[in-house]
């Protein structure tokens, strides 16, 4: 069913058990670009496809084309002049975490700023920017230490080499992330699923896991999942909860 932001509103307000999951279509509004639109990585030219450059045997291969690339895609928009700030719908989420109403966030970004906007409970499917860690002593480092590196970053400590703690193609979802973000749905007594097209799994097969009547689908176009939510709305999920109050 087609609904307004009236409808949205309503639902929210009887809810006390709210879930979000959410993917890219979450970040664009802050200024991250997404992979699969029009202007995302998959469509811009690159010497290798970017799915092969975040595999993980690219980063075993060619760790210093990883690092150009990864630098230049993923950190930019988080450690450059202008890093992207929490837009409307991260806020929103953490105002309504801080009320009492939604219990989690479960997301595939691995931008922070669902944390930098203060929301407290949230799963990371694919892992963080944020988190690097020495593959040979395990230190860990921020986003900025890789940034700054020429080349292959290398652990200050031991000289071992850093990988970031993202899941990259080829690598299995976290399970204790995967099982946390599981039970909080089949215990979600609403469930809203933004900016994300449901076409990557294992965390597009997520939506199977919830038992409620109030499955709320939010993204700016139609996706393959529409026909089994209870609810659905068209449009920038940003500008869409920036009429939510709480």
């Amino acid at each position: 069913m087609e609904i307004g932001i009236a409808k949205l509103q309503d639902l929210i307000d009887h809810s006390d058990n709210i879930v979000f999951f959410g993917g890219a279509g979450v970040s664009t509004e802050s200024g991250i670009k997404d992979f699969r639109s029009v202007d995302g990585l998959y469509h811009m030219k690159f010497k290798y496809p970017p799915e092969t450059m975040l595999s993980h045997s690219f980063f075993v291969s060619h760790k210093e084309e990883f690092f150009d690339f990864y630098k230049d895609k993923l950190l930019e928009c988080t450690c450059g002049e202008n890093p992207a700030k929490p837009n409307p719908a991260h806020l929103k989420l953490a105002e309504l975490e801080k009320a009492g109403k939604l219990k989690a966030v479960i997301t595939q970004n691995i931008d922070g700023l669902h944390q930098a906007a203060g929301s407290r409970t949230v799963y990371e499917l694919h892992g963080s920017v944020l988190r690097n860690y020495c593959q040979k002593c395990h230190k860990g480092f921020p986003a900025s230490y890789l940034y700054k590196a020429d080349g292959i970053p290398k652990c200050d400590d031991c000289g071992g080499d850093i990988k970031p703690d993202v899941v990259l193609y080829e690598e299995g979802l976290d399970s204790d992330t995967m099982n946390g973000a599981i039970r909080a749905i089949m215990e979600a007594d609403m469930l809203i699923i933004g900016g994300t097209s449901l076409v990557v799994y294992p965390a597009a097969g997520l939506i199977d896991y919830y038992r409620g009547d109030k499955l709320v689908l939010i993204n700016y176009d139609a996706t393959a999942r529409d026909s089994v939510a209870n609810y659905s709305l068209h449009g920038k999920i940003g500008e869409i909860f920036s009429q939510i109050t709480v």
